[in-house]
């Protein structure tokens, strides 16, 4: 292509036109993009977490500590009297009262004696009377020396020889009445009873006391738990020293937890705690007093106790989840006012349900972190907002409606 004069004269007048049509795109890219980016990253708010409020008080602080249940009362039927078991009179299993007949003995022997012991003091009697009679007859005439002194004293020792048989002889009627009576075994105690350990046939005997049941009353129980002698001593020098606040006599409070963790229906009463420390375990043993109306506890279950004996005057409740347990230490994580969070180390005492009793590590007024650890981004500030307990979860419904249960049928209705 041929370049003409015009030509060469004209291309520095477009070339410059070219660079200032790129230099206001570049500058208009520019603003562009700026004002894209500044759109792009707002200032982020700062991230919300819950948090409580420390509030000190006085706390209750409770031990849990594992337990026997034990009856109240046990007693072993035995058999009295010697002979043949003719009946069985109670219900294995059932609830008996005191003096109420479980078993029957053969009692023929037993009535034959008391019918021989009758004889005999009828038998006295008549000596009695006939020893009476010659008393008598001897006075008048003693007084008109019809008779000798020494006849009236013998007469006299006669008739007191005669009263001593008659007091033998019921003697021996009450005896044999008693062994009568003891053919009807009969209940010791009130309380339930276990299973026959005889059956009818069986020979029973009063000198080797044969065992026929047991009797044991199971309202109220008794509950044998023990405590390490370390923090029995702990808890009273804390007492002593002000800190702590013993809970008033006979007022300490027992609950009892069962092996699937529901509670006992009342709480008990702690009776006393055992004077010696067992050698090999370095425990004390306590005994607490359980109400179990209905028999619903039963001897030997396993139980956790959980004991109140001090009360802290300034005690926190915290929950679980606001803690952080390591063997390092507890800690927490304080809100400060200006939303700045930071770890505080605690001293955490016992557990009262879900949450934990803090004994020392903070103060009234101050906020302690319970949910949205997961918000915290480096030492960037938080909005503190007052966390709130969840409500339990409702039960599931089991009675569902036959129409909600049953799947539809493929392809719908026709």
């Amino acid at each position: 292509m041929t370049t003409t004069p015009s030509t060469a004269k004209a291309r520095p007048f477009l070339l410059a036109i070219g660079a200032a049509t790129l230099v206001a795109a570049l500058a208009g890219c520019g603003e562009h993009g700026i004002a894209t980016n500044a759109h792009a990253q707002p200032a982020m708010p700062p991230a919300e977490v819950g948090v409580v409020t420390v509030k000190p008080g006085p706390i209750g602080l409770v031990a849990d500590l594992p337990g026997r249940l034990e009856a109240s009362r046990v007693a072993q039927v035995r058999a009295r009297a010697t002979g043949i078991l003719e009946k069985r009179l109670f219900t294995e299993g059932s609830d008996v009262k005191a003096g109420q007949p479980l078993f029957r003995v053969a009692s023929a022997p037993y009535e034959a004696q008391l019918a021989s012991a009758k004889a005999a003091l009828a038998r006295a009697e008549a000596n009695e009377n006939q020893a009476k009679i010659q008393v008598d007859r001897y006075r008048p005439l003693l007084q008109a020396n019809a008779v000798s002194r020494q006849d009236f004293d013998n007469a006299n020792s006669a008739l007191k020889l005669a009263q001593a048989d008659v007091a033998s002889a019921r003697a021996g009627v009450q005896t044999a009445q008693i062994n009568l009576g003891y053919t009807n075994v009969t209940a010791p105690i009130s309380g339930r009873i276990g299973r026959a350990l005889l059956t009818e046939g069986a020979l029973v005997s009063a000198t080797e006391a044969t065992p026929l049941a047991t009797v044991q009353q199971v309202d109220p129980m008794y509950v044998n738990f023990t405590q390490s002698a370390s923090e029995v001593f702990r808890l009273r020098r804390e007492v002593e020293s002000g800190k702590f606040k013993a809970t008033a006599k006979g007022g300490a409070s027992v609950r009892v937890l069962l092996d699937d963790g529901s509670a006992a229906p009342q709480p008990g009463t702690l009776l006393f705690a055992d004077l010696t420390v067992d050698q090999t375990t370095g425990q004390v043993t306590l005994r607490a007093e359980l109400p179990n109306p209905g028999g619903f506890l039963l001897p030997g279950m396993y139980v956790r106790v959980q004991l109140e004996q001090v009360q802290a005057t300034e005690g926190i409740l915290l929950p679980q989840q606001a803690v952080t347990r390591s063997a390092s230490g507890d800690t927490v994580m304080v809100v400060s006012e200006a939303g700045q969070v930071a770890p505080r180390p605690v001293k955490v005492g016992s557990a009262q349900g879900n949450d934990w009793v803090v004994l020392d590590g903070l103060k009234a007024g101050e906020k302690v972190m319970v949910d949205g650890f997961q918000k915290l981004r480096g030492n960037a500030p938080v909005k503190p907002v007052e966390w709130k307990r969840p409500m339990p979860a409702a039960p599931a419904a089991t009675n569902a409606s036959p129409a909600a249960s049953t799947p539809a049928k493929a392809g719908g209705a026709q």
